[in-house]
């Protein structure tokens, strides 16, 4: 899965006001039209990762950004091909398990597939 990597991407995915949360996790998403998005006519999947300050010291938020990669990666074939997906952390993930954060990940990108109307 490849990364959201300027300002401009991650306002873009904000900008749609397109999201489904769980308890520790806020996932906001797009689908690209690759035709008129000239930046990526890959059609791949890529991700953003936001974890604020609240969430705890750097190496709290660190941990949390490794994990929603791991899990984003696993799950990643249940989004639509052109999707941009940002993942926000609430605070509470900080203290959240592993296997609870694998289920809510898993959730969301069912919902956001489902939404989003996979083809």
């Amino acid at each position: 899965m490849e990364r959201l990597r300027s300002h401009r991407e991650f306002v873009a995915v904000l900008k749609c006001r397109r999201r489904v949360s769980d308890s520790d996790i806020v996932a906001h998403y797009r689908v690209r039209d690759d035709v008129s998005d000239n930046a990526t006519a890959t059609g791949s999947r890529r991700l953003g990762l936001a974890v604020s300050k609240a969430v705890g010291n750097a190496v709290v938020r660190n941990t949390v950004k490794r994990r929603f990669r791991v899990l984003a990666e696993r799950y990643q074939d249940t989004l639509p091909t052109s999707c941009d997906v940002v993942l926000r952390a609430k605070p509470s993930a900080a203290h959240a398990s592993f296997a609870s954060l694998d289920e809510q990940t898993r959730k969301l990108f069912h919902a956001v597939a489902r939404k989003a109307g996979r083809p």
